[in-house]
């Protein structure tokens, strides 16, 4: 990178985020994280301009695609707006990594003993740069603290940081803390390291938190070296962060699920299930209807499913009437665990493998889905609706909850059929209804 002040900028079509300014270096190690929706089923072209805060957006945009970029990192080499031919500016490397689903947020003290003196006049001016481990071996920047001035025993500030960014949720993964001598240009001095995980942080104040700072090229030249200092856990505690989405769909021993499995009254989904299924039913002969759950992570190994029998029998997901059903759900949903996205073409193309078995006219499919989310795989499942509007089926979606549904009307075709590709499904199959009832969104 050309020298001074570099910072980068993170566009998706417009600005994203721009990192923090870091002084006088050419390698610049940015802390500042930004966490982007991934959605697999579309290709998200990212872009980053590069350079000095006096002269930025004079670097051609670096594009790249999330899609090939997820849980690797890879190296984008800068050039200039004029494209001088061999002009080397330096290169921005970026590294993407699939969050896991803890939500948790840690806050922790720490402090330190007996730092390595590295300034001439006075004491040293330390900070601590914590890193965490990525699946190649390399580390990441995911913290630093603020400089505490002219002392060799310093004490932090507490601070706050999700445990993902700290370890992406694997509580045994590599934790590396480096020690610095804050400098006013820039060139920090390296005063140690040591390493620790997450869990061992989690057991909070004690004998095994105290940490032995270690300069690797001062143990190799030195004999009789010890450490350059000692680092100390001073508290740690974690609270859950909660979203929207917890409260709306959240854990169902929880009361602000719509899960919620009151003993006194049904939650929105059993309601809703049986005031249409009460109706439907009777157009079944047999009264036994195959159940599906989407959205999901399935005992024992947590894989997420979008296509899941409610029974737990892949071999035969049948239920003994509407009744049948409602046991089915509540039996699964004390055993799975709720995970997005909301994807609906999966059970669509299962049930319409069933329905293109039925090649006499004897059996018509009526599909019944049942949602708090918006449709997060909508142009597949605009290809199911079509693919399956040739077949003796009906999809009859029923959201519930306080999400917005709107985008779901583009399934149903009462004015306009729905298309994929420039092909026109052949009949309107779908209905879409809101609340309790097929009442319109």
């Amino acid at each position: 990178l050309e020298h001074n002040t570099p910072l980068v900028l993170f566009c998706l079509r417009s600005q994203f985020g721009r990192t923090e300014v870091i002084d006088n270096t050419l390698n610049p190690n940015f802390v500042r994280k930004f966490f982007l929706d991934f959605f697999f089923e579309e290709k998200q072209s990212l872009r980053f301009d590069s350079g000095p805060v006096t002269m930025y957006g004079n670097v051609i945009p670096i594009k790249t695609s999330l899609s090939v970029s997820l849980s690797v990192s890879i190296t984008l080499s800068l050039l200039f707006h004029s494209g001088i031919p061999g002009k080397k500016l330096g290169a921005i490397i970026f590294t993407a990594e699939e969050l896991s689903n803890c939500r948790d947020i840690a806050t922790m003290q720490l402090c330190a003993n007996k730092l390595d003196k590295k300034d001439f006049f006075g004491k040293s001016d330390p900070f601590l740069v914590f890193y965490r481990s990525n699946e190649d071996g390399t580390f990441t920047i995911c913290h630093k603290t603020e400089v505490v001035k002219n002392t060799l025993n310093p004490v932090w500030q507490p601070f706050t940081i999700p445990v993902r960014a700290l370890c992406n949720g694997d509580y045994d993964r590599t934790v590396k803390v480096d020690v610095y001598d804050w400098d006013r240009d820039g060139s920090h001095d390296f005063i140690g390291e040591f390493t620790t995980s997450y869990r061992d942080f989690s057991r909070g104040q004690n004998q095994f938190n105290v940490y032995e700072v270690l300069n690797p090229k001062k143990k190799g030249k030195k004999k009789k070296y010890i450490n350059s200092g000692t680092v100390t856990l001073l508290s740690f505690k974690v609270e859950s962060e909660y979203t929207f989405v917890d409260f709306i769909r959240g854990d169902p021993s929880q009361p602000t699920s719509l899960h919620y499995m009151n003993p006194y009254q049904m939650n929105a989904y059993a309601m809703a299930l049986k005031a249409v299924g009460d109706i439907i039913q009777d157009y079944d002969s047999d009264k036994l209807f195959p159940a599906y759950g989407f959205g999901a992570k399935l005992p024992p190994d947590g894989k997420i499913s979008h296509a899941f029998p409610l029974s737990g029998d892949n071999e035969n997901p049948n239920c003994v009437g509407i009744e049948g059903v409602l046991e089915a759900y509540f039996q699964s949903i004390r055993t799975v665990q709720l995970y997005g996205p909301t994807n609906f073409s999966p059970v669509i193309n299962q049930v319409a493998r069933s329905a293109q078995d039925v090649t006499d006219g004897s059996q018509y499919f009526v599909l019944l889905m049942i949602t708090d989310g918006v449709i997060s795989d909508m142009v597949q499942t605009k290809e199911a609706v079509v693919n399956a509007a040739a077949l003796p089926m009906s999809i009859i979606i029923i959201g519930v909850g306080p999400a917005e549904f709107d985008a779901m009307e583009e399934l149903d075709g009462d004015e306009v059929r729905v298309s994929f590709r420039g092909h026109f499904a052949e009949r309107d199959i779908v209905q879409v209804g809101c609340g309790q009832t097929t009442e319109k969104c």
